[in-house]
């Protein structure tokens, strides 16, 4: 995430976002074409930008997709909405056409759909266009109901200090240098084997470092040789950076169904390390784990 971190909360465990290392590696970095104003959210900046942020200011949420006008024509309002009432509110914007993943936490069925947060918590929403004296209403009303309830304005606590140290393994990490990013945080581990987010980066950057050396073809190639222990490792951490993660655990754990020995061992070791990359407590890891545990036993 290209911003000052807050302290990661226990559910995270310590990781560092893979999207956002992957999206940093691949991606342009430059904001999507006829974007409205405000924050463009990916899965990198989501929990900073809207479940965090909002316990300062309300956050609304503005689900959208270049391919529809309304969508573009309540995108101007809003954000002309927001530049007038100043840092009484943010706004936040997710192009369900290239975050389908953030849109579908969301629940999003159409667009375009706003969302209003508030302390994390999701307070109000509609679908479809709305006019402009309405839409002012309506903000009108969320902020009288967050009055005096969030942290925003002068006496919102100061972010508490990060070490050096840190900031500059992050500094490596927002500019794409990750060898200087992970020998920061391979150091702040030597000083602090409990760091966690030095252990999520650890874990993240070396698996990306590994996964994209690994050629287009993979998938294909390990389905072509079900047996070929080698490709089916390479398939799996191709499907991790596809974002398909079930594929990815599935292929493994149908593997050591199939081996033994150090054969099994290795791919046993390997899929492991890929739970590790995510929050222990997503549904995927959950029963990516389960799965394993029949597979074993």
């Amino acid at each position: 995430m290209t911003r000052s971190r807050p302290p990661v909360g226990p559910a995270m465990a310590g990781a560092v976002d893979l999207s956002a290392l992957k999206q940093r590696a691949t991606a342009p970095e430059t904001p999507t074409e006829g974007a409205p104003g405000g924050v463009e959210i990916t899965e990198a900046n989501l929990e900073a930008e809207v479940l965090i942020r909002s316990n300062e200011v309300p956050i609304v949420v503005l689900l959208w997709s270049p391919r529809s006008e309304s969508s573009v024509q309540l995108g101007d309002v809003l954000a002309g909405l927001a530049a007038t009432d100043g840092p009484n509110w943010s706004l936040a914007t997710v192009n369900v056409d290239t975050m389908p993943r953030v849109a579908q936490m969301f629940g999003v069925q159409a667009v375009p759909t706003v969302v209003a947060l508030a302390a994390g918590q999701p307070l109000s929403s509609f679908q479809g266009m709305q006019p402009p004296e309405q839409l002012r209403r309506w903000i009108d009303s969320l902020l009288s109901a967050t009055a005096g309830k969030l942290s925003g304005g002068g006496d919102a606590e100061q972010p508490e200090a990060v070490d050096p140290e840190v900031e500059q393994a992050r500094t490596f990490l927002d500019n794409g240098d990750f060898d200087s990013a992970l020998k920061a945080y391979q150091a702040i581990l030597q000083r602090d084997p409990t760091h966690a987010e030095a252990g999520g980066a650890v874990r993240q950057i070396a698996f990306l470092q590994r996964a994209t050396t690994h050629p287009r073809n993979a998938v294909a190639t390990a389905d072509a040789a079900p047996g070929d222990i080698a490709a089916a490792l390479a398939a799996a951490d191709v499907e991790i950076l596809q974002q398909d993660i079930d594929a990815a655990f599935k292929r493994l754990t149908d593997l050591v169904k199939r081996t033994a020995g150090d054969d099994r061992s290795t791919v046993r070791t390997r899929l492991i390390e890929l739970f590790e990359l995510f929050d222990p407590a997503d549904p995927a890891v959950i029963a990516g784990r389960r799965n394993l545990a029949n597979a074993l036993y």
